[in-house]
């Protein structure tokens, strides 16, 4: 692997790509791949694969036995509230918030992980195709635009990614769910088949399969399976799941085409006025704060939904003064998320016999099934799936009477499988809005001097009402498969706090209404590409990772071919 450190002022490649996460791997391994000599730029420190400090250590190996002190907190106000605890064991794949700032209008949940490979180390890595359900849903509904593309256009790029990075799951046959290429899917416990078997046949319409997950069910391009061992967030020495360090990183490397440069903040945009067209990009060190340009043919930004938007915003020019390719003035604008964490938990007597081996890095998946067709209408537009998963309780059930037990009796029943349990949670889309947004702020600068971002968007009456179908339904099928006891909850959901941002500089088919056009392209600057979660026109309620993927190696497809041409 190249690390371009020489300080040059200038350097040109054939393509430059902007941030090493999902998707900014997956074009530097396809640009690479294709022939093209590639910078690779981000902002964080070097990972190499294997690289991972705490991947094989034990709770007991810390002071703290794995608990962040509250000093140490401090620095992760914000990252601590995504749902991943900030311990010694993860806490340096998240960012420093007094370092790295940004602002709330209202209340904006940002996770964000400055490092080679970004939060493809970080990720929960459901793995699920969007369908024309969600590709024409804005056009049929009269939100927002309609997506210039359709599942069609995707489908052999789902094909391609799925292949090489490896996707765990089973073909079921859901018009709205397209099957993939799997390998074998992991295997449901004793209570999850039973529910299974009980939703199934009560519910016609509505089924429960195994999640599919970017995890590996047998060794898979050089890299070892899951050994189900629950440390996923540290980093996977057997490179089991999918991250661009184990996968797409090590594959462009391979080709000899690929110049990695870490510790580089890009900037902005060059735009040639003369060429009208993008021919670089500004960089600033992040430890010297030099300032260095690249140049490149094509520029392909993965550097977030909101990373590759400020990117936008701030590469201000004559041609344009509003931020790059902001014709429209939709930068910034469509900001959404999925909102979550409302369902219903239950518990089982059966199976008090079985229990299961290992920790299952996946859980259960249960497919939208709201606003299919008029049978299934609500008051509502689109819709929510479930996640989640049957266990034994542990010891901690008996937590009270620990303050008062003694003897071996109590000492056994610490030891002793609880009751099963079995919970839901749902999932839900959240509608393209144009005031739910983003903005530069220049007033309050990060620990390198440069403006941040204020955050402006919340769920709004269509989530409200979905939230509540997302617990009604969850205790329906859970009742109905015999469990005691369900309870429903809502625990709230900000923007954010899904850890799937999307919009901001959408897909659209009018260059007067939207930054990309269906090849990803800036309208206005066609040898300028973004394929992360910005481009999203609508955000479905699968996990979007998958979807980035392909789309990321559809365009880097498309760059090519037009380079070829000399059309950039």
């Amino acid at each position: 692997m190249n690390l371009n450190t020489n300080g040059k002022d200038s350097v040109t490649y054939d393509a430059i790509v902007v941030g090493t996460g999902i998707s900014g791997g997956w074009a530097a391994k396809e640009l690479c791949e294709k022939g093209l000599k590639t910078l690779v730029l981000e902002r964080g420190r070097m990972v190499k694969h294997g690289e991972y400090p705490t991947a094989n250590m034990d709770p007991w190996d810390d002071e703290h036995r794995d608990y962040a002190t509250q000093e140490e907190l401090k620095d992760y106000e914000k990252q601590n509230r995504t749902g991943y605890t900030i311990r010694p064991s993860s806490k340096h794949w998240f960012v420093n918030d007094r370092e790295n700032p940004y602002s709330e209008t209202k209340r904006f949940d940002w996770m964000r992980g400055y490092h080679v490979g970004g939060r493809s180390i970080m990720w929960g890595r459901q793995s699920y195709r969007l369908s024309d359900l969600d590709f024409e849903a804005n056009a049929k509904d009269g939100i927002a635009v309609d997506w210039p593309i359709r599942y069609a256009d995707l489908a052999p790029w789902y094909d391609h990614v799925e292949s090489f990075a490896g996707i765990s799951g089973q073909a079921e046959g859901i018009p709205h769910l397209p099957d993939g290429k799997f390998l074998p899917p992991m295997e449901y416990n004793c209570l999850e088949k039973q529910v299974k078997e009980r939703i199934e046949s009560k519910f016609p319409g509505r089924k429960m399969i195994m999640g599919r997950t970017a995890h590996l069910t047998q060794a898979h391009n050089g890299r070892g399976n899951c050994q189900f061992r629950n440390r996923c967030i540290r980093g996977c020495p057997y490179g089991a799941y999918f991250s661009s360090n184990a996968s797409t990183l090590p594959a462009a490397e391979k080709t000899g085409n690929m110049t990695l440069r870490p510790y580089s903040i890009v900037h902005s945009i060059i735009f040639d006025e003369a060429k009208n067209k993008a021919v670089g990009v500004r960089v600033v060190d992040s430890e010297t704060l030099e300032t260095h340009e690249y140049f490149a043919k094509v520029i392909f930004l993965c550097a977030s939904a909101l990373g590759s938007t400020q990117i936008l915003m701030q590469s201000t020019s004559r041609r344009f003064p509003n931020g790059f390719g902001n014709d429209s003035g939709a930068l910034g604008h469509y900001l959404m998320d999925h909102h979550f964490r409302a369902g219903a938990r239950g518990i089982s007597d059966d199976f008090q016999d079985q229990y299961y081996k290992g920790r299952r890095p996946n859980g259960i998946y249960i497919p939208r099934f709201q606003n299919l067709n008029d049978a299934t209408k609500r008051d509502y537009l689109r819709g929510f799936g479930y996640q989640g998963g049957a266990s034994r309780m542990d010891w901690t059930e008996s937590i009270r009477e620990m303050q008062v037990g003694v003897g071996k009796d109590f000492k056994d029943s610490l030891v002793r499988p609880g009751h099963w349990e079995m919970g839901i949670m749902g999932f839900g889309e959240c509608l393209p809005y144009h005031d739910n947004k983003v903005t530069l702020n220049k007033d309050v600068l990060d620990k390198y001097g440069l403006p941040t971002l204020t955050m402006d968007a919340e769920f709004k009456e269509n989530e409200m009402k979905m939230r509540k179908d997302m617990m009604f339904y969850a205790a329906e099928m859970l009742e109905a498969a015999g469990l005691r006891n369900v309870e429903t909850y809502d625990s709230q959901s900000w923007p954010g706090l899904a850890i799937h941002e999307m919009g901001t500089a959408r897909m659209g088919r009018d260059p007067k209404t939207s930054v990309l056009n269906g090849w990803n392209q800036v309208h206005a600057a066609p040898n300028v590409f973004v394929t992360d979660g910005a481009c999203m026109t609508s955000a479905a309620c699968q996990n979007p990772s998958l979807t980035y993927m392909a789309l990321t190696a559809r365009a880097a497809d498309y760059a090519v071919q037009e380079l070829k041409k000399l059309n950039l």
